[in-house]
């Protein structure tokens, strides 16, 4: 199993439009990659840092995968063009990813 974690940094002046991600953009992740091995998704929004100052991530999505191959033929296939191309309507942020394995 690998989680694909995607997390996009709170940036002054940035658009993120969380219920077109809730309504919109995560539906179309689960029916695009579910067939190529995704498990689930979990969907976070920041509230705040530990020291109460503003939290340093919008938004954060977590995607559990059967395995790196799953993950590699979801983010490489027919509908990953798909995915990425709607992006650009819910946010103007560049994530930052990262691919971590539970332990």
């Amino acid at each position: 199993m690998v989680i694909f974690s995607v997390l996009y940094p709170t940036t002054e002046g940035a658009r993120f439009d969380a219920a077109y991600y809730a309504s919109t953009h995560i539906p179309l992740v689960k029916e695009a990659f579910t067939p190529t091995g995704l498990r689930s998704i979990q969907v976070m929004y920041g509230l705040a840092a530990a020291d109460g100052s503003a939290a340093p991530y919008v938004a954060m999505a977590h995607l559990t995968f059967e395995s790196a191959d799953a993950l590699k033929a979801s983010v490489e296939g027919a509908r990953a063009a798909e995915v990425f191309a709607d992006i650009p309507k819910y946010t103007d942020i560049s994530p930052v990813t990262q691919i971590s394995a539970p332990a």
